[in-house]
């Protein structure tokens, strides 16, 4: 008998991590993308509506994306939504001319932007999810997402060199370029658990999401999606207010923490349960988020990125863990896909919403708002028995 842990790093891991990796560091190009709107003669309102239109789209396509990874299967829609991060930002340099002129054409980019990082991401934690073994859950899930967190970091830095020598155009370039690197590491993946494809025709998306563990997932990933809207659409307009340079050591401190957490500690909730984490973490995050408003040099908002970033490294597979534990494969896209698309749909109401209060009431109070609703979620959270595994009532 042998105390070894299961294999976790497989070489589909690290395929499907440097996959991740790429998508997300082109998905985190934009996080820059309301400097492109505000040049264009958009206000706040404008970058909430715009930048929330991504995660409403997102979010309104779950379904339909959670169906297509269980049946099509992960491999095969992880390949459909690299091609579309790849070509769309393309159409983002075809744009020209004032806001106005440009709104519609932009809000349909948006649409069909939002539809594709649905489905890469839907299907790629469904993949990890599939092949890291069961008592290495969180763990697995954890260090894969590091592969997202780093690439996060990377895309707003590349966006900022590119944008502040070559201009918008270079910009939307190195996003197209990052998704193609995702687009041909997954490639000479095999699907995982091939045989098991065919979706259980009485589990549909809906009847999932009214389950008792489901539906505070959902309600909780709301939550955290409303934090990553001020963090993600927010912060980059702040700093240019109070004149802060180098806006991206944010998001490098944001997704180092993140990384840093999972690296020490990514089976803490595999051994005391995902219940017993996620409090501390939404206290964390939500702190860091209400000090952002407080900020007036660069090292303070490096500073606060990080403490973020320490809540979203332990929130994030925590969520994504208490959700799919347990749960047979057949589902798991489903499953998957309501953690992810109520993440979305957090990220669409939190943009409309901080948005205009970033407008009318100002971006300080934007951010104590986004930092009181993850504190919030502690009184979403259920007394629920902690089983074995951190799992709870159906």
């Amino acid at each position: 008998m042998t105390d070894a842990a299961p294999r976790l790093y497989s070489r589909a891991f690290w395929a499907m991590s440097l996959a991740n990796f790429s998508t997300a560091a082109g998905f985190g190009v934009f996080f820059l993308f309301p400097l492109f709107i505000e040049d264009r003669g958009g206000s706040e309102a404008d970058i909430g509506i715009i930048m929330g239109l991504f995660g409403l789209a997102a979010t309104l396509c779950r379904p339909w994306v959670s169906n297509l990874v269980d049946r099509a299967g992960r491999r095969r829609s992880f390949t459909i939504g690299s091609l579309m991060m790849v070509v769309l930002p393309v159409g983002y340099m075809l744009l020209s001319g004032p806001l106005a002129g440009v709104y519609p054409y932009l809000l349909v980019l948006r649409i069909l932007h939002g539809v594709g990082m649905a489905t890469c991401f839907t299907a790629a934690f469904t993949y990890v999810a599939d092949i890291v073994p069961p008592e290495r859950l969180n763990e697995g899930i954890g260090m894969f997402g590091i592969s997202g967190l780093i690439g996060m970091a990377v895309g707003p830095a590349l966006a900022e060199f590119a944008l502040n020598h070559y201009g918008f155009t270079a910009m939307f370039g190195a996003a197209s370029l990052l998704a193609c690197i995702g687009l041909v590491a997954h490639l000479p993946l095999a699907e995982p658990l091939a045989e098991s494809l065919r979706a259980d025709g009485e589990a549909t998306f809906f009847g999932i999401l009214k389950r008792t563990k489901i539906l505070t997932v959902a309600l909780l990933a709301v939550m955290f999606g409303v934090g990553q809207a001020g963090a993600g659409n927010f912060v980059a307009p702040l700093a240019a207010a109070r004149g802060i340079a180098h806006v991206s050591w944010f998001f490098v401190a944001y997704s180092l923490a993140a990384a840093a957490v999972r690296l020490s500690g990514g089976r803490l909730a595999d051994r005391v349960g995902e219940l017993r984490v996620i409090p501390y973490a939404l206290v964390l995050t939500g702190a860091g988020l209400a000090g952002i408003s407080l900020v007036q040099h660069g090292l303070t908002l490096a500073m606060l990125g990080a403490v973020t970033g320490c809540g979203h490294g332990l929130l994030f597979p925590s969520l994504n863990s208490l959700a799919v534990r347990g749960e047979p494969s057949q589902i798991r896209g489903k499953i998957t896909g309501i953690y992810t698309g109520a993440l979305d749909g957090g990220n669409f109401a939190g943009s409309i919403l901080l948005g205009y209060i970033g407008e009318y009431l100002g971006l300080q109070v934007l951010f104590v708002v986004a930092g009181l609703v993850l504190v919030c979620g502690l009184m979403v959270l259920p007394r629920a028995v902690d089983r074995p595994g951190g799992g709870m009532q159906r």
